[in-house]
């Protein structure tokens, strides 16, 4: 692979943002049918580096050269003629559209026969293992579905180059072990594949070479074979992190408290089937499930956002008490907040600055009863959390659509802590963050358990879920299947419980 020619070169590019210098001067070469895995933490230039790349944005200073050839992108759809694909973090889909519509979107004929497009969608759909309704309407997949389509429509341009930017953030482990062969076929075609993520042991299984980004500048970039996890952390952070991220160390395990929280036989249409489970104050409780198990729905009809069942729906019980929510808000004030999958579609107002959207969720809780809400006041309580849980921008007035991903995560969670929450829910409270916040938002998630909350944590990372939870419980095909002391539970054993 060493020997491999030079496909792309980026010579000293640099791109600025109000003369803030998101990278500079990077160098960068992929080479032709290598696996380049790009690192570092969320804002260290990765997401833009390879923008320059795919023609979304042009260069500051510096040089691109394809095949020992300058080249200027002028837009998205210049690289993509070229041969330069890329799979974004957050899906660029049109949700209006069926699967089959947007695999197939700019390659449609002028008379388009549907049922044979729908039967090639379902046919290439099922060659690259993605379990995906090609009759389905975008907007109505989950967060996985969605990555799949994205990765699908990217692999049927036969791409030269495909940037894959956390493509692997919402599959279950199946579906990543499927994503794997699929790089590895497009390696072996002489496909060039930038992967990004933030799963270092990804990074390490997959990738021919490795390059680290931080704070906008290059730090090192080499053969895989020269690193090992510790190399990479201590290269993107600057720092060998203190605490291992995942709890492989020694942990102590809370007790259970009171009971604040029992299910029993929660019903919504074919989703979630008669599930039961109890949830303690003082406790950290994992869920895991494969794609369909019925996790994040769950969580959504306790949280009032999805209604069960009117007939034989199950009840839910808050303490003593009976409970069933017609809208969020209602929860809310009872002190069940959930902080969602998809941050950027149903988590934040990108174009709303960090306070105005943290300022959100304190109107949202009540505590001012409908009065009038000075700006101060909610200055003077976005700074509060802001500076509680680290959150990083160029200045106080920054839109949360310009922050990392990590920092968005920050304010989506800070969103919901200043509604003062007895009970909540994160789902998959790391995706798409750098490993710098995974430690910051899993010591948070710990704090808060001690503080005497109840912490459900959703996640598809089943080292997270070992790591973070005292009681994990497993779902399948809508229901709790079994549930384990954390101490006594292993990747296989949960797997086991997960699809048997």
């Amino acid at each position: 692979m060493s020997d491999a020619p030079a496909l792309i070169e980026m010579r000293g590019v640099t791109k600025r943002y109000g003369g803030i210098p998101a990278i500079e001067k990077v160098d960068f070469t992929l080479r032709k049918g290598e696996i380049h895995a790009l690192l570092g933490e969320n804002g260290a230039g990765k997401s833009t580096l390879t923008k320059l790349m795919a023609g979304v944005v042009a260069p500051t200073a510096g040089e691109i050269l394809l095949d020992g050839k300058p080249v200027s992108f002028g837009s998205p759809a210049e690289a993509m003629r070229d041969g330069i694909n890329m799979v974004y973090q957050e899906n660029s889909l049109v949700p209006s559209m069926t699967v089959a519509q947007n695999i197939f979107l700019g390659d449609e004929s002028f008379f388009n026969k549907l049922r044979p497009l729908y039967i090639a969608a379902q046919q290439f759909l099922q060659s690259l293992n993605f379990n995906v309704d090609p009759w389905a309407s975008v907007a109505g997949l989950g967060v996985a579905k969605k990555q799949m389509v994205e990765i699908a429509r990217a692999v049927r341009q036969n791409a030269r180059v495909i940037v894959f930017d956390e493509p692997t953030a919402s599959l279950t482990p199946e579906e990543k072990h499927h994503f794997f062969a699929l790089i590895r076929r497009l390696k072996a075609d002489g496909v060039s594949i930038v992967f990004i993520s933030h799963a270092l042991e990804e990074a390490l299984e997959i990738s021919d070479r490795i390059t680290i980004l931080r704070d906008g500048k290059l730090v090192m970039s080499d053969d895989r074979s020269k690193f090992d996890r510790e190399r990479i952390v201590t290269a993107m952070v600057g720092r060998a992190l203190s605490r291992d991220l995942y709890g492989e160390g020694t942990k102590t395990y809370r007790k259970a408290g009171e009971k604040v929280l029992s299910v029993q036989n929660l019903s919504m249409g074919k989703v979630v089937r008669n599930t039961s489970f109890t949830v303690y104050a003082g406790q950290v409780t994992g869920m895991f499930g494969l794609i369909g198990s019925g996790r994040t729905e769950t969580a959504k009809i306790i949280a009032g956002i999805a209604k069960r069942n009117f007939l034989h729906g199950g009840e839910t019980r808050l303490g003593e008490r009976s409970v069933r929510y017609r809208v969020p808000g209602q929860a809310v004030r009872d002190g069940i907040v959930y902080v969602t999958e998809d941050r950027k579609v149903e988590g934040f107002f990108d174009t709303m600055s960090i306070a105005e959207n943290i300022g959100i969720g304190h109107i949202a809780a009540g505590f001012n009863k409908g009065l009038v809400v000075r700006t101060s006041e909610i200055a003077a309580i976005a700074r509060t959390w802001s500076e509680k849980l680290a959150v990083r921008s160029i200045n106080a007035d920054a839109r949360v659509i310009e922050l990392s991903g990590g920092n968005q995560q920050k304010v989506v969670i800070a969103k919901s802590l200043v509604q003062k929450p007895r009970i909540i829910i994160f789902d998959e409270p790391t995706r798409g963050v750098d490993v710098g916040a995974i430690a910051e938002i899993h010591q948070l998630i710990e704090r808060l358990a001690d503080d005497g909350l109840a912490v459900i944590v959703i996640s598809s990372y089943l080292p997270e879920i070992l790591g973070i939870s005292d009681r994990i419980l497993v779902c399948q095909k809508g229901r709790v299947v079994e549930e384990f002391r954390t101490e006594d539970a292993t990747e296989a054993k949960i797997m086991y419980a997960a699809v048997h």
